[in-house]
């Protein structure tokens, strides 16, 4: 988009003009945007699209919403951020790893909203560990966005007691 804010051959843009500037420069000013203009639609999209691949356990199709300098923090580690992952390939170790610990792994009931270049999705984990326990518990993501993809995934969910 050409923003013009004085033509001299034109003299002073009249309110349109003045409108249609200000709106590009309300959306360059949102981290995010510049690239591409993506909608909440198009994020929820996607989002419904990482979760149906997390359900399927498919590394692939969660790597395909994902930028290329994306980032995993998981909801356990020995930081405070929990675990964190920096790159593709460390992400989808990450990823395939909790496949590995949680053979029946889902995300149930996934529920998101957009704000900017951020979004949350919210859901129910089930699945059973190694040793044959049972774990249901709440959680959600909160992600940073861009260009339409996932930029940094930071995983949240209850700690239950027995």
């Amino acid at each position: 988009m050409v923003v013009r804010f004085f033509d001299v051959t034109e003299g002073p843009m009249d309110r349109r003009d003045a409108l249609t500037a200000a709106a590009a420069l309300a959306l360059a000013s949102v981290p995010g945007t510049a690239e591409a203009a993506t909608t909440d639609a198009d994020v929820i999209k996607m989002l419904d699209a990482f979760a149906a691949a997390w359900n399927r356990h498919d590394v692939d199709g969660l790597m395909a919403c994902m930028t290329d300098d994306c980032v995993f923090e998981a909801s356990a580690g020995t930081e405070v951020a929990g675990a964190r992952h920096v790159g593709r390939d460390a992400v989808r170790s990450a990823y395939a790893a909790v496949f590995a610990a949680y053979k029946d792994a889902r995300w149930n009931e996934p529920r998101h909203f957009v704000a900017g270049d951020r979004a949350v999705s919210e859901w129910r984990f089930t699945g059973t560990t190694a040793n044959g326990a049972a774990v249901e518990v709440n959680g959600c993501d909160v992600f940073t966005l861009r260009g339409g993809k996932i930029v940094v995934k930071n995983s949240y969910r209850k700690q239950r007691t027995t």
